[in-house]
This record gives C-alpha cells, structure tokens and sequence, in this order.
C-alpha cells in the first residue's frame, strides 16, 4: 500500500529530490502558462509536492504555471525539469492542502493496487451536500463532511477513526473503513451505488 505520510517520515526533506513518491494517475486538465496562454493537459504521475505533465504547450524550466485537473482542482508551481515529452512542476501549497491531495492520491493508487473499480464510471464526484454522518454497527453516530463521493467508496473528514475493516453507514449507503488519513476515513462501499442513490449528494 502506498501512504505519503510513511515516505513523508521515512526520508529527510530534500526538496530538489522531491518528499513524496509519484503515483500514476493519467488525468486530463488545462494548464495556464505565465503569459496567460492555456492549454489541454495530461497529468502522468503525481504526489503532494511535485507531478509530471504532458502538454501541446511548452513552459520554460523556473516558469510559473497553473493547472486545473479533472477532480483534484486547481493547482500552482514552478517548472523543475523540461525533457521531450512534458515537464516536471512544484506543487505550491499550504500543509493542509498537501495533506489533503496526499489523502486523494494515497486513495486513487490504492484503488488501483487493490484492483478496485477505477474506470470512468467511477470518477469521482464532488458532493453539492457535503455534511452527512458516518453510523457504526451499535448505533454510534459521528457528523462528517463528504470530501469525494464516488459509486465505489468516499472519502471523510471526520473526528473519530474507526478500525480498518469497521461496518459503517455514510447515509443510507453501508460499506467499511479501508484507510485512515490527516483529515478522516476512506471507506469502500460494499455494493456499487447507482447515481440515483447518489444523487441526494449531488
């Protein structure tokens, strides 16, 4: 399994190596380039503090450039390294929000390692109605916020940290605790949802 919070602490902060591992994640985006121009984009591999991105548009090597990705939003850097087929960027970004893309990729390379469903039936979604409440099996009930919904699992901010393999209910919807991250729990529900169970979310 991969965790960034483990290489994290594993290795001494050494930035031009970069702290984090990348993990493929191949999706698309647009890319703004210092002098405003955009263009489609595709996101290789990434971690919390660096990626490495092909595009029609060729930045310099210490250009300041921005990227919007396919559900992991917005994204600001500096270019590292340019070689034939893309570039490798910095990812500027508070602690907070490095713990939570650390979260978001630590759940899609893990989905991927476990042979989960990761076509594009299942993106993930940005829940409109993001309060909900994480039930235990004796009734004990937690409020939460919905950080990613997907039809194979979510992902939850929330306080408590039940046990891995923990029976839960976000909503109506059962599944069990597969990952504990900085911000809460990722849980894998135990059935595919249909986007009409969803869609109270959405």
């Amino acid at each position: 399994m991969h965790s960034f919070q483990q290489a994290q602490t594993q290795r001494a902060p050494r930035p031009e190596q970069g702290v984090f591992q990348r993990v493929p994640i191949n999706m698309q985006g647009r890319l703004m380039l210092a002098n405003y121009e955009e263009f489609e984009c595709m996101v290789i591999d990434m971690s919390p503090g660096d990626m490495y991105v092909t595009c029609p548009g060729r930045p310099r090597a210490n250009e300041r450039v921005v990227a919007y990705i396919d559900h992991l939003g917005r994204v600001e850097g500096h270019v590292q390294t340019v070689d034939a087929r893309g570039f490798t960027m910095s990812i500027n970004a508070t602690e907070r929000k490095r713990e939570k893309l650390a979260a978001q990729l630590t759940w899609l390379a893990n989905k991927h390692e476990l042979g989960l469903p990761e076509d594009r039936r299942h993106d993930r979604l940005t829940p409109r109605e993001t309060k909900s409440e994480l039930t235990l099996e004796d009734g004990t009930r937690y409020v939460c916020r919905i950080m990613d919904l997907s039809l194979s699992g979510a992902a939850v901010d929330v306080e408590a940290r039940p046990p891995l393999g923990t029976a839960i209910r976000l909503g109506n919807m059962r599944g069990r605790v597969v990952r504990h991250f900085s911000e809460g729990v990722a849980l894998e529900f135990l059935s595919l949802q249909s986007r009409d169970t969803l869609r109270e979310f959405l």
